[in-house]
Formats: C-alpha cells, sequence, structure tokens
C-alpha cells in the first residue's frame, strides 16, 4: 500500500539518523586518496591517445576546469561521503557549467540542466555537492573573498532547498510539468540587464542547423562538407567511418517516439567529422554528421557521441541499462523538463552512442564574464532547476522533510564546497606539477 504524504515527510526526517544535516559539511581526504592523475589515467582508456593532450590542456586553464574535466576523481570522494538513502536520478556531473537554455518540441527556451554523460540513480546529495563545489570554485576564481564565496554556495543550496520545498507541495502531474521558461530566468537573473537577456534569447534562438551551415560546412560540387580545424574539427574520410555512421543513423531511429522517426528517413547523410568538445569529453568518439533533408538548403547537423560507463558507476552501480547510450538517453528523459525529439541511442563498430542534435537553440552560461552578483543569480537558477530535476525522479516531500525549513543543510553543504574547492585547488597544482614535471604530456590553448 503507497505511504500517505504524511508517512513519506516522517520517513525523509528519519533519514537524519543514518546522515545528519550536519554530517554533510565534512570534507577531509582520507589518508588512503588515490592520486586524481591515477584516476584520470583510467578514464583515458578507450579515448583517442592523440587528442588525450588536449584534455589535460583544457584542465590546466584553471581549477574550475580541472572540476569540470575530473568528474571520476569527485566521484571517488563523494563515494566515502554521508548519504540519507534518498535516491534520485542524478544528472551525475551537475557542476555550473552543465546547465543552460534550449528549445522544447515547441520551440520554446527553457533552462534545465543540458548534460548527462554520467547519470545514474544515486544519492541526491552527491549532484547538490558538486553543483556547490562548482560555485565555491568559480567564485574564487573570480576573487571572491572566503566570506563572499561562502554567501555564493549558501544561497545556491538554499534556493535548491526551498524549491525541493515547493515542489514537494505540488501533485505529481504537476511536477512533471513544471518548466522553467524564458520569464523565469529574466526574473532570477536580477543583475542582468533585461535587455542583454533578450538579445540573448534571441541569439539562442537563432543557433539552429540552418545558422550553423556556413559557419561549420561548406556547399561543394560533392555536396556539403565539413571544413577541416584539425585537431578540434577532423573529417573522417574513406567509407570505413562512413558506414559506420550510416549504421548508427539507420538504426538510432528505432529508440525514437514513433510520431519522430519519419523525420530522419527524409534526410540523407552527406559528410561527417570528429570534433572536440567540452573538458572531461575531450577524447572520447565525438562526431558530427551533416545531413540534408529537401536540399542543401535544408540542413540537419546530428552530434554522435560516444556513450561510457559513468564515473558513478563504481560506486552506486551500472544502473537499469546495458547499453551507455539508452542509459544516457532514459537519465535524460527522466530528467529534462523537455528533451530533443531526434534523442536517441545506438551502436557500431562495438562502441555504444547517443544521437542528439547539434547546437539547436542550445546555449550556457559563459561563467569567466559573470560578475559576482551575476553568479550568485545563475547558481540559484542551477539550484532551482537541480532541485525540480530531483523533484521529477526522487520523493520530494521525503527529500524536502529531511533538508528541513532552516539552514542547517545549507551550512553544512556551504562548509563541504568551500573545504573541497580547497581540494580541487591541490589537485588543479598537481597536474600542473606533473606537466611542468614531463608526467603529463598536455597541450594548453586547444
Amino acid at each position: 500500500m503507497a505511504q500517505t504524504p504524511v508517512e513519506r515527510a516522517e520517513a525523509g526526517r528519519s533519514c537524519r539518523h543514518t546522515a545528519p544535516l550536519e554530517a554533510h559539511g565534512e570534507w577531509r581526504p582520507p589518508a588512503e586518496r588515490e592520486d586524481p592523475l591515477l584516476i584520470l589515467a583510467r578514464s583515458n582508456v578507450d579515448r583517442l591517445a592523440d587528442l588525450v593532450p588536449i584534455r589535460y590542456g583544457r584542465m590546466l586553464e584553471s581549477p574550475l576546469a580541472f572540476l569540470r574535466g575530473s568528474a571520476d576523481v569527485m566521484a571517488a570522494d563523494l563515494a566515502g561521503t554521508p548519504v540519507a538513502g534518498l535516491t534520485v536520478q542524478l544528472c551525475g556531473d551537475a557542476h555550473l557549467g552543465n546547465f543552460g537554455a534550449f528549445a522544447t518540441p515547441e520551440r520554446n527556451l527553457v533552462f534545465d540542466a543540458n548534460d548527462f554523460d554520467e547519470t545514474l540513480p544515486g544519492p541526491f546529495e552527491w549532484d547538490v555537492k558538486r553543483l556547490a563545489a562548482s560555485v565555491a570554485v568559480a567564485a574564487g576564481e573570480q576573487g571572491a573573498d572566503p566570506s563572499a564565496t561562502s554567501r555564493a554556495v549558501r544561497r545556491t543550496v538554499r534556493s535548491y532547498r526551498k524549491w525541493m520545498g515547493r515542489q514537494s507541495e505540488l501533485g505529481m502531474l504537476d511536477i512533471w510539468y513544471a518548466q522553467i521558461e524564458s520569464a523565469d530566468v529574466e526574473a532570477a537573473m536580477a543583475h542582468v540587464p533585461t535587455h542583454e537577456l533578450k538579445r540573448d534569447g534571441r541569439r539562442v534562438r537563432r543557433r539552429t542547423s540552418a545558422r550553423l551551415l556556413p559557419k561549420l560546412a561548406e556547399l561543394t560540387d560533392q555536396g556539403g562538407r565539413i571544413k577541416p580545424h584539425p585537431p578540434l574539427v577532423v573529417p573522417l574520410g574513406g567509407e570505413a567511418h562512413k558506414a559506420e555512421v550510416n549504421e548508427v543513423i539507420a538504426t538510432y531511429p528505432d529508440t525514437l517516439p514513433e510520431n519522430t522517426r519519419g523525420l530522419l528517413r527524409h534526410h540523407q547523410l552527406a559528410d561527417v567529422a570528429h570534433k572536440v568538445v567540452g573538458v572531461g569529453s575531450v577524447g572520447t568518439r565525438c562526431l558530427v554528421a551533416l545531413l540534408f533533408g529537401r536540399d542543401t538548403q535544408d540542413p540537419l547537423f546530428l552530434q554522435v557521441k560516444q556513450a561510457q560507463p559513468s564515473a558513478l558507476a563504481a560506486y552506486v552501480g551500472p544502473g537499469p541499462h546495458d547499453h551507455q547510450g539508452q542509459r544516457v538517453v532514459e537519465g535524460q528523459r527522466a530528467i529534462q523538463a523537455a528533451s530533443d525529439i531526434l534523442l536517441g541511442w545506438s551502436s557500431a563498430g562495438g562502441r555504444h552512442y547517443y544521437v542528439r542534435q547539434l547546437r539547436d537553440m542550445k546555449a550556457s552560461a559563459s561563467l569567466t564574464t559573470l560578475d559576482y552578483k551575476q553568479l550568485v543569480d545563475y547558481s540559484r537558477l542551477c539550484g532551482r532547476a537541480l532541485a525540480r530535476a530531483h523533484a521529477r525522479t526522487g520523493d520530494a516531500i521525503a527529500i524536502a522533510a529531511y533538508l528541513g525549513q532552516d539552514e542547517t543543510f545549507d551550512r553544512a553543504i556551504t562548509r563541504f564546497a568551500v573545504r573541497y574547492a580547497d581540494q580541487v585547488q591541490d589537485d588543479h597544482r598537481r597536474l600542473e606539477t606533473a606537466t611542468a614535471a614531463g608526467e603529463i604530456d598536455a597541450e594548453p590553448g586547444r
């Protein structure tokens, strides 16, 4: 028999016996903590070896870049921290850079989490701690003093807690339909002039395959060809590569909703290139496929991205899906208020992939251009989005009851985040030292 809301709330509060709220403030690296560079080296298995130095080079840029590229390291660290036993579908890599705007199938802009390479069911605290740590690192890089850094983190966690409380009062359909729309973003980003937000919104709306075509490709007598920009964009010549991508393009529609499968039947593959993206994904097989529909003025860019086991799998188990692309896609569909209509998965060459549209009305904030007040606004918005995501896939009533009405949880996570930011800086210096000593081959500036 299903529990009543009162019983679910009591079950959430009882989890404080397992993990008192104050316990979340703990972070001391264990004496046997594994060298983060060894963890990163293991994660390079099955990556393209010539691109791994670019991964390290991007991680060298700053402690925040290191954090973005080292989900495996933080997963190992989080595995030793207290958890209440309240499970959600984790984003898995919920740092500030993995939230942003994108278009719903109705072409409305919404704000949400937007990266799910590491998604798995797991303890809700792990997403909160990774988000909070990224806020602490980002604020520190802006030059914020310790008090201002703590304040930024605390407001982020408070936003998560308060929005979780609001979600806990809604019916399940209301939670499922809830979206963070453009007007909500404008209200939340109080320290960004409204005209700038509207301008940015117009720019996002123009980020379509048709607009991307002259930037990424050119029309030739042989059809469309993706422009080379080695080593970041490398067209894949030869029939073997095209055959592999053709296999993905031909089979992945089976994983789409039936009403969208026909859309791809009207497109033909024109060219394929390997494109380096992000920080943590550098070295994985990430392909861009150019297709045309009606004619060469009707392009469609798809991103065909290798899906490897989640960095969290060693600590929470592999999850319900054997196919890593399916794991990513099903996690994304569960978490996001609305997902790309062409989001699906497939296999080729013995590897797992997921597929989505490339840059179709998608954008993330440039964290280096935000001032302190804008960073706090943005961080609070991310906290809200994370609460909405967790409420969709977990028990919002139990989580809200566990978090409580006061700021005990906020202060505890803030202590953790500030301490972990110091750890990230130490790990970043370890990478700098190893690079200078020739232990690590890194190519900065790529």
